[in-house]
């Protein structure tokens, strides 16, 4: 697999937000949304060190932290990751696999947690969602939006509703697009539909620079 980077620091997002968490960047995305906050590991031909499962694992271990999550890049873009997955939940860690969702989801190791991302039309990227792999979510999975305007808002409603997206998952998460949408304004938007779900802020951007790497 080619790896971005490997390191530890405090979950920023989802339900476990807070939680000390080993991060596996894996390197190599077929996306490009507008909003990423990780150019420096979309382009599979540049970047990212080789590296097999056993050399994976023994870095993870040296952090002593029993939350793993895997991420991108798109980590499903590079199949060793099932493995991966899979010997890092014999081992009893706990894992999350972050994903953009255009790749199916139905060989994921069901111990793993899924944080499955829909893209909303700001990112450029929502002729791209696999909105089958709905199908395969699990009551403790998770599905994100990132909302980088009203228009985003409406289309993620919509979708709430046209999809029951409530019945296949565990969370649904509302990030404000970091520097372009207010915290407020969608904070507000929530509020005034009573929408169940969960808004989320990116902790680690307010913890540290927004810049920063490793983080």
């Amino acid at each position: 697999m080619k790896i971005n980077e490997i390191f530890h620091s405090i979950q920023g997002e989802g339900s476990r937000a807070g939680k000390p968490c080993v991060f596996v960047r894996l390197h190599g995305c077929g996306l490009r949304c507008t909003w990423c906050d990780t150019p420096y590991a979309l382009d599979h031909r540049l970047g990212g060190e080789p590296m097999a499962a056993d050399e994976i694992l023994a870095r993870i271990a040296r952090y002593k932290c029993d939350f793993v999550e895997l991420t991108g890049g798109e980590p499903l873009e590079q199949t060793g990751v099932l493995e991966l997955m899979t010997m890092l939940c014999d081992r009893q860690y706990s894992v999350a696999l972050e994903t953009g969702g255009h790749i199916d989801i139905s060989t994921v190791d069901p111990r793993v947690t899924i944080i499955l991302d829909i893209k909303c039309p700001a990112s450029g990227m929502v002729k791209r969602n696999r909105l089958e792999n709905l199908e395969y979510l699990k009551p403790s999975d998770e599905v994100k939006f990132v909302i980088a305007g009203r228009e985003d808002y409406e289309w993620m409603r919509a979708t709430l509703e046209k999809t029951n997206l409530r019945r296949y998952c565990r969370e649904v998460l509302l990030s404000p697009a970091f520097g372009i949408l207010h915290p407020r304004d969608l904070a507000s938007w929530i509020l005034e539909d009573a929408l169940d779900t969960r808004m989320q802020l990116q902790m680690h951007k307010y913890i540290w620079d927004p810049d920063t790497r490793g983080v």
